[in-house]
C-alpha cells in the first residue's frame, strides 16, 4: 500500500509555520510514502519564492502544485520554477509560454508517482487574465504524454473555483487516475470519498493558513471590500497565533493504481 499526504493551499507565513510545526508528528504517526502540497499562496499569500519553497522542502514535503497565483512573483518565482524539478509551476491547460513543467514524476519506495495539475475555467479566467483551456479537453493528452508503464499511482490537483466543475471532472477522470484533489477555495469540503472506478476524490482540501482571517487574508480588508465597496489590496495577517491545518491522507494500491481509502483532516493549531 502506498500512502500519500497532501496539504491544501499553504498560505503565507502562518501556513508555513503550521505545516513545519505539525509535519514531524504527522510523519511519525502516519509514516507516509509521499508528502505533497499546494503552494499557490506560499509567499506572503500570493506566489512562490525559492526561500519559502526551501522551508517546506527542509520540513519534508517532496512535491508541489501551484495555481492561478503561481506566477505572481515572477522576478523571484522563475528561479524556483527552473531550480526545483518537484514543483509543477504550469498547469497543463494554460499557454505553454509560461515557464515551468506541467508534470512531475516522484520516486518513492513503492514506485513512481505521477503528479499533475490543471486550472478550472469557470470564474477563473478573470483571475488568471490569460486563456485557460478546458481541463476536460486537455486531460487525455496530458495523461498520454506523461503516464508511463513504471508509474504506480497518478495524482492530480484541479485548482478551481466552482464545486460543480470539480465534481464533474472527478467523474470524468474516475478510474484514469488514483487521486483527484480540489484546491483554491481554501474551505475544506466534507465529501472525501472513493469514486466508483477507484479514484480518491475531494472537492477542496482547504488551506493551511491564518485562522482568524477570510480565506487567509486580513478580515478587516475583506470587510472593507464587501461593506464599503472599497478596492483595498489584500494582505495576510502577520501576527497570527493560530492557523488552520487542512490535509488529506490517501492509500493507494500500487499494484492496480486504484485508491483504497481517503480521509480529510481539518484542525486549528497554535503557531
Amino acid at each position: 500500500m502506498l500512502k500519500i499526504i497532501f496539504f491544501g493551499d499553504i498560505c503565507g507565513e502562518a501556513g508555513r509555520k503550521a505545516v513545519k510545526q505539525n509535519l514531524p508528528g504527522i510523519l511519525e504517526s502516519e509514516k507516509p510514502d509521499l508528502v505533497l502540497a499546494n503552494v499557490d499562496n506560499l509567499a506572503h499569500g500570493k506566489g512562490i519564492t525559492t526561500k519559502t519553497l526551501e522551508e517546506l522542502i527542509r520540513a519534508g514535503i517532496q512535491g508541489f502544485t501551484s495555481g492561478n497565483h503561481g506566477f505572481s512573483k515572477r522576478a523571484l518565482s522563475d528561479e524556483a520554477f527552473e531550480k526545483y524539478k518537484n514543483l509543477i509551476a504550469r498547469p497543463y491547460n494554460i499557454p505553454d509560454t509560461y515557464p515551468g513543467q506541467s508534470a512531475v514524476k516522484i520516486e518513492t519506495k513503492k514506485g513512481i508517482v505521477l503528479l499533475g495539475h490543471f486550472l478550472g475555467q469557470v470564474f477563473m479566467e478573470k483571475q488568471f487574465h490569460d486563456p485557460i483551456e478546458s481541463p476536460f479537453d486537455k486531460f487525455q493528452a496530458w495523461l498520454q504524454q506523461n503516464k508511463t508503464d513504471d508509474v504506480v499511482a497518478t495524482f492530480v490537483d484541479l485548482h478551481a473555483e466552482v464545486t460543480s466543475e470539480k465534481v464533474a471532472f472527478g467523474h470524468f477522470i474516475d478510474g484514469k487516475v488514483s487521486v483527484l484533489v480540489g484546491t483554491h477555495t481554501h474551505v475544506p469540503t466534507a465529501d472525501y470519498k472513493l469514486l466508483p472506478n477507484g479514484t480518491a476524490y475531494i472537492t477542496d482540501v482547504g488551506m493551511c493558513g491564518p485562522a482568524d482571517s477570510v480565506l487567509g487574508m486580513k478580515k478587516e480588508i475583506s470587510l472593507e471590500r464587501f461593506v464599503n465597496k472599497a478596492h483595498v489590496p489584500y494582505d495576510v495577517p502577520e501576527d497570527a497565533s493560530h492557523a488552520e491545518l487542512s490535509y488529506v491522507i490517501i492509500d493507494v494500491d500500487e499494484n492496480t493504481g486504484k485508491a483504497l481509502n481517503i480521509k480529510g483532516i481539518h484542525q486549528v493549531v497554535e503557531i
